[in-house]
């Protein structure tokens, strides 16, 4: 008997239909004996459903609030989760995130958990209940309902797992397991049997969608046992995520290609050229809560200097009004412009630690694609580079070929 948490996205849940084969599933876990936990998100396009309303009241919606609001989704699919368990003749229990205490900081749509108290939950495993908790939200130390961000459903699963010491944590998603790369983007695309924790890390982190990047690195720090399994076929293996590298001399050099359509890049121009103005810079971007990925700086002979970062293209007005206000009169910057005409493409694998040679293919690749590279940037199991969004799936495309992702 082992006790599993099983987390279900939002096409898992889209309607009655779906949520009563979620229960059919969870029913014959139950017979065999262990104890579940699962975790569900609104139903599919609901969260985007309510924002859009939000907005029709008000433009830029305040936090506080636009959280009260967005996670109504998931009260509705917990409780519907658990009336089909019910039809079933299984004992249920549904959960939010406040009702469990799932505990958070205070910043509103992207907060992060601090703790969970999990004694509630354990003591219905004991009486033979399924736990359905509520995915994406919690509660602030001072009552107020909290948000994770997207996909923050998958981080409640892990960090529920983590808490209850879980044996596996399922991610039941619309994908039967992690890809080589995206199979809309790239046909030949396969399925990873296995991924090491870092590999899964860069990847989502990169923006690969399969998975959302705090929910790994919660698996990472807790040692998590995580699966992703589909929704919609039975008994499949999945993708396994392991917790440390197996069969090293079979071991691929390029484990997967991630991309993102999401980011924007932002260039200061011409600023002096001392100590601090990195952080003048980046300072008040960062005190506004927005999230800051590559960075590039390029100093010239006279003096000054040209700063470049990206942040998520829905944020890129938000930081562009941040530095022309606080920021280009303070440190003298020639210019401050913004493009969200860009795409990120990244290739990972641990393999790349005992292999040279990778950025030069890469590199070489793009090359004869005739495909600029606009920015450059490197781990140890990672290189990312920024392109025209245009040649974003040609880029992916002759790069899953050129590292041969397609043969088995």
């Amino acid at each position: 008997m082992a006790l599993i948490v099983q987390k279900y996205g939002g096409t898992s849940v889209a309607n009655p239909e779906r949520i009563k084969n979620l229960a059919a599933r969870v029913a014959r876990y139950k017979a065999l004996g262990h104890k579940i936990v699962v975790v569900v998100s609104a139903m599919s396009g609901e969260t985007n459903r309510l924002i859009s309303l939000a907005k029709e009241i008000m433009t830029d919606p305040d936090p506080r609030e636009l959280d009260v609001m967005v996670s109504t989704g998931e009260q509705v699919t917990i409780g519907m989760t658990a009336l089909a368990l019910m039809e079933l003749g299984i004992k249920a229990k549904s959960y939010t995130g406040t009702q469990v205490k799932i505990l958070t900081d205070n910043a509103f749509t992207k907060a992060r958990i601090l703790n969970i108290d999990e004694s509630n939950i354990k003591q219905d495993l004991d009486n033979g209940y399924v736990v359905v908790v509520a995915g994406f939200q919690g509660v602030d130390a001072n009552g107020n309902i909290t948000t994770l961000g997207r996909g923050g459903s998958d981080t409640t699963g892990v960090a529920l797992a983590a808490a209850l010491k879980a044996d596996e944590c399922q991610i039941y998603t619309d994908v039967d397991g992690v890809y080589t790369t995206d199979p809309r983007v790239v046909p030949e695309a396969r399925r990873l049997n296995k991924i090491t924790f870092e590999e899964m890390l860069e990847l989502a982190s990169q923006g690969s969608k399969v998975l959302q990047i705090r929910s790994v690195e919660f698996a990472g720090k807790y040692k998590v046992k995580l699966r992703v399994l589909s929704s919609f076929e039975d008994e499949t293996e999945g993708t396994l995520i392991t917790f440390e590298e197996e069969n090293t001399m079979e071991q691929p050099v390029i484990s997967g290609i991630a991309f993102n359509r999401d980011e924007a890049k932002i260039t200061v121009l011409g600023v002096p050229d001392k100590p601090g103005i990195a952080y003048q810079i980046l300072g008040p971007v960062a005190e506004a809560n927005v999230d800051v990925d590559m960075i590039i700086q390029n100093t010239g002979a006279d003096g000054t200097t040209d700063f470049t970062f990206t942040v998520h293209k829905n944020e890129m007005n938000k930081a562009l009004n941040i530095l022309r206000d606080k920021v280009q009169g303070h440190i003298g910057a020639r210019e401050i412009s913004g493009d969200d005409k860009i795409a990120k493409v990244s290739v990972v694998g641990v393999g790349m630690r005992s292999h040279v040679g990778i950025a030069s293919q890469m590199f070489r690749t793009l090359a004869e694609e005739g495909i600029n590279i606009q920015m450059i940037s490197t781990s140890e199991i990672k290189i990312a580079v920024v392109v025209d969004e245009k040649y974003l799936e040609l880029a992916v495309r002759v790069l899953h070929k050129a590292f041969e992702l397609d043969a088995e």
